[in-house]
């Protein structure tokens, strides 16, 4: 009789426990979700924070850069009213040095930036002159191989050990990809690159590419090499009938005085001026590229920029925009 009042007791006691056991559970559970969910909303909330602050960024850089822009083609437009030849000793060959733009802010108003984020903004670029480099598009003359262009480079290609078999892949390449839109065109062309990073899709080797970079470039027009800004490399494979001591020698005569005129660097060639009449050299230029570089706490912005001046018109043909990581090499 013991033992039944004992199971009895049991059958009330164990429904009570498993309800406060659920009960528990129910609980659990419920902080759990509660807290998923607060996770879930902080998140994004801080996601939506970033994605603003990471366009607002975009967006200043995008703003400061084109002031970078146009801050050039003003110095470019004040250098072509002076006329005359274009060489390393004038302002636009300056390049600016890393700078806090606030710097820039109090020279232009007396206003100030101290504890804002423009005291963590800096700003660097410079001009670059491409017509110091063989032109690509120098390669092709009225949809065939130019002559004279083909033997420029066969002399750069020589110079930098280069095989010859890339240069004739290069020119027929070329010269199919300048047909493109033509009645003559091939729709297996390759695409005609923009700039000389871009070589590769004429078939070129990675390697070939990278030695070519810093002496080509790719302009939309037939270009002569300004003698004043060319390494000699580049002037000894522009102008025919010359070695490359004699290159050496015109870069160390215009140190102390750029050429005026065509006929300044004859008179140190000795005279010597077949290669200087032919058209591949020169002493003025129509081509640059303008470089901006803008840092912004860990993020850095870099933009390259053709600009194409005919007198005091100075106008932009291309703008490539990248991002790279802060601290890391500029890739000039």
């Amino acid at each position: 009789m013991g033992r039944h009042v004992r199971q009895r007791r049991a059958a009330v006691v164990n429904p009570a426990r498993t309800q406060g056991g659920a009960a528990l559970l129910m609980a659990m559970i419920t902080v759990a979700l509660v807290a998923t969910l607060a996770a879930a909303g902080l998140w994004q909330q801080w996601r939506s924070v970033e994605i603003e602050t990471a366009e607002r960024a975009r967006t200043q850089a995008s703003w400061i850069l084109t002031g970078a822009l146009d801050w050039a083609r003003l110095i470019l437009r004040e250098d072509a009213r002076s006329g005359g030849a274009d060489h390393l000793a004038e302002p636009w060959a300056v390049p600016l040095q890393e700078a806090r733009l606030s710097t820039f802010l109090a020279a232009d108003r007396d206003v100030g930036t101290a504890g804002t984020d423009v005291d963590n903004v800096f700003l660097s670029g410079e001009i670059v002159d491409l017509q110091a480099r063989l032109n690509i598009y120098n390669l092709v003359e009225a949809g065939r191989v130019s002559e004279s262009g083909l033997r420029a480079f066969r002399r750069l290609f020589e110079t930098l050990g280069l095989p010859e078999s890339e240069l004739t892949l290069l020119a027929e390449n070329l010269r199919q990809a300048s047909e493109i839109g033509t009645d003559g065109g091939s729709s297996t062309a390759p695409l005609m690159p923009l700039n000389a990073r871009q070589l590769r899709w004429l078939g070129l080797a990675p390697e070939t590419v990278e030695a070519l970079q810093p002496h080509v470039a790719v302009l939309p027009a037939r270009t002569p090499v300004n003698l004043n800004t060319a390494s000699a490399s580049v002037i000894y494979a522009a102008v025919g009938g010359i070695d490359l001591s004699q290159a050496q020698a015109l870069v160390a005569a215009r140190e102390s005085r750029p050429f005026r005129t065509l006929a300044d660097a004859s008179r140190v060639l000795g005279g010597r001026d077949q290669g200087l009449a032919g058209g591949m050299a020169g002493v003025a230029t129509r081509f640059f590229e303008v470089r901006g570089r803008l840092r912004l706490d860990d993020s850095v912005v870099e933009e390259r920029s053709l600009i194409q001046r005919d007198g005091l018109n100075v106008r932009a043909l291309q703008r490539e925009r990248s991002v790279v990581a802060a601290g890391s090499g500029s890739g000039r």
